[in-house]
């Protein structure tokens, strides 16, 4: 019985992950508990979940591993104030404090934080450091089906490395090659992500989402003034642009110049230029990542290809990348951004610091659908009903299922609260809120009277593993909402004579199912698998029985700004803040008019 705990913090997308004998068994992020989204700080909430969650204490871990190696960092902090001296310097006033107080002496400030909080800490604990590509690169290969694969991973920055080449064999991970910062396809999409007003490091979503109301008329600018592409994908950025390697900020005038404008103030009117420039950037991110991996297909001749670090959540990157069909198969970490590096960095110990064998299951991987947080058992779940004054109705499981399917045929959104919580930022049928896809309102309905923000960003269908190619030109699963691909010609609907631009292409119907599909008729597609989530399969089932749709509206049980809902208050909080119809915790359910009485 040997434990491993991996730790990922102080960046932002703190988390911790517990494996058993190099099994994934728990895994969750600190915002969940903290209710800070994107929280930095050292995830301690969410390994006291973990412990009890598997009923040990801490001195039963035999091994803390984190997911970076802080030193490296800052050698690389401190060359790169050197390199752009003189400018910088207040950045650099503000950063060393933190890194001489905390960040630097990163295995004292982590066993201070157990022993403030664990009486039973082992005398002997000590704390491994991976570094932070290999972590990524460990998050996407041993969890994957495959016995051997290329790694791509690809984010902002870890120590030094931006984007990194490996080779995954049995136990085995080799890098192979590296771009290092300041050169960064991250930081690049990140910058734009900036320059159109939204938040770095949370933002990017919203960017690629805003992409196909625009169209890429500055892709020429982009490819001759701020990144030097070469034919194998590898790239340069020309930092005269550029302001996030020493600066507060991640752009600059010359940035400004360029474009003909400054930055979108957060909140600001959404102009035609912002949506222009997103797609162009979009454009610019998909031509990139395209010709990296048909070049690492061509090099080494693998079959297999993995994906992690922030890069890998842009999934309509990665549905080009599988429409091309340039890999066999592919399979990307959905905890792709620094949270998986935890799970990386105890897997990376587990294989290659303490030599354990590995076997890949075929056309299975070892995520557990990715539901690795927090439960509630239904007596659990109506005890903390009963606290917080909720009123609610009991029923059968079947029931249960047969209630919520048909109020939500009749237009109705619930949340939807079961079983273990999702690891990673997609809400996939355990944490969500769900709806009719067929509800040409539902997504302007959804964007702004429940989630509480932009009215242009798309919702995910979730369907039935067995029915995705009867909807969608995709003929793989996606059980992680990692993918997007386009509805079928004969599930579309012809435009109308209107002649619509901008954000005004939301009001024009496209297809039989307007809720969940883009202004470009795709879709990020969710393949539910009865075998890893059989509620939410057993429900759009009864949904499909009802409307001969095997789909529902799938987004995160949330509102703007604060992280997926962990616990059972949270859930209530948020259903009597919104105007969300019902509420399905466990065999449970709340109706909104009943909570008035």
């Amino acid at each position: 019985m040997t434990y491993v705990l991996g730790v990922s913090a102080f960046y932002h997308d703190s988390a911790a992950a517990l494996i058993l004998n190099g099994e994934i068994i728990s895994a969750a992020q600190e915002e969940r508990f903290t209710r800070k989204k994107h929280d930095s700080s050292f995830p301690i909430n969410a390994i006291k979940f973990l412990l009890k969650d598997n009923k040990i204490e801490l001195s039963s871990i035999d091994y803390i591993v984190f997911y970076e190696k802080p030193f490296l960092k800052f050698e690389r902090l401190l060359e790169t104030y050197l390199a752009f001296a003189p400018s910088g310097f207040k950045s650099f006033k503000m950063a060393i404090p933190i890194w001489l107080r905390e960040k630097l002496f990163q295995k004292k400030f982590i066993l201070d934080k157990l022993k403030e909080n664990f009486s039973d800490i082992n005398k002997k604990t000590d704390i491994y450091f991976s570094e932070h590509h290999l972590s990524h690169a460990a998050s996407a290969f041993y969890p994957s089906p495959f016995q051997e694969a290329i790694i791509l991973t690809a984010d902002g920055v870890g120590e030094w490395t931006t984007t990194s080449i490996a080779l995954g064999k049995n136990n085995s991970i080799e890098i192979l090659d590296e771009i290092n910062f300041p050169h960064s396809l991250g930081l690049l999409y990140s910058a734009f992500t900036y320059y159109t007003g939204f938040e770095v490091n949370g933002g990017e979503y919203k960017l690629m989402g805003l992409a196909p109301y625009g169209n890429p008329i500055y892709k020429d600018i982009i490819l001759k003034h701020l990144i030097e592409v070469r034919e194998d994908g590898s790239f340069k950025l020309n930092m005269k642009y550029f302001n996030y390697a020493t600066g507060l900020t991640m752009t600059n005038n010359n940035f400004d110049e360029l474009f003909g404008n400054k930055p979108r103030k957060k909140d600001s009117k959404i102009e035609k230029f912002h949506m222009d420039i997103a797609s162009s950037i979009q454009s610019v991110t998909e031509d990139i990542i395209l010709k990296i991996v048909r070049s690492l297909k061509k090099k080494y001749k693998i079959d297999n290809l993995c994906l992690a670090g922030g890069v890998a959540l842009n999934c309509v990157a990665n549905g080009k990348i599988i429409k091309e069909k340039i890999f066999k198969d592919v399979w990307i970490q959905p905890a792709a951004g620094d949270a998986g590096g935890s799970i990386g960095a105890a897997l990376a110990f587990w294989h290659l610091e303490l030599k354990k064998d590995r076997k890949a299951k075929d056309n299975q991987d070892s995520m557990k659908g990715s539901y690795l947080g927090t439960k509630y058992s239904n007596d659990e779940a109506n005890k903390e009903l009963d606290r917080i004054g909720a009123v609610y109705e009991k029923y059968n499981y079947e029931e249960m299922i047969d209630i919520v399917a048909k109020e939500i045929s009749k237009g109705k959104s619930a949340g939807w609260f079961q079983g273990k919580m999702e690891f990673g930022p997609r809400a996939l049928g355990a944490r969500s809120i769900i709806a009719d896809p067929r509800d040409e309102n539902m997504q302007k309905n959804l964007n702004l009277k429940i989630k509480f923000r932009e009215s242009f960003r798309p919702f995910a269908p979730a369907i039935l593993k067995e029915k995705v190619q009867e909807w969608f030109d995709f003929k793989l699963t996606s059980p992680y909402m990692l993918v997007v691909a386009n509805i079928l010609d004969e599930k579309k609907i012809k435009f109308s004579d209107k002649s619509y631009e901008g954000l005004e292409k939301l009001k024009e119907k496209r297809s039989v199912i307007p809720a969940v599909t883009h202004v470009d008729y795709s879709a990020r597609i969710q393949t539910v698998d009865k075998n890893t989530n059989y509620k939410f399969y057993d429900l759009i089932k009864k949904f499909e029985h009802i409307t001969n749709c095997p789909i529902l509206v799938n987004t995160s049980f949330n509102v703007r700004d604060e992280p997926i809902v962990n616990t059972v208050e949270d859930a209530f909080k948020c259903f009597m803040s919104t105007d969300l119809d019902l509420l399905v915790i466990e065999n449970s359910i709340l109706k909104k008019e009943e909570q008035f009485k």
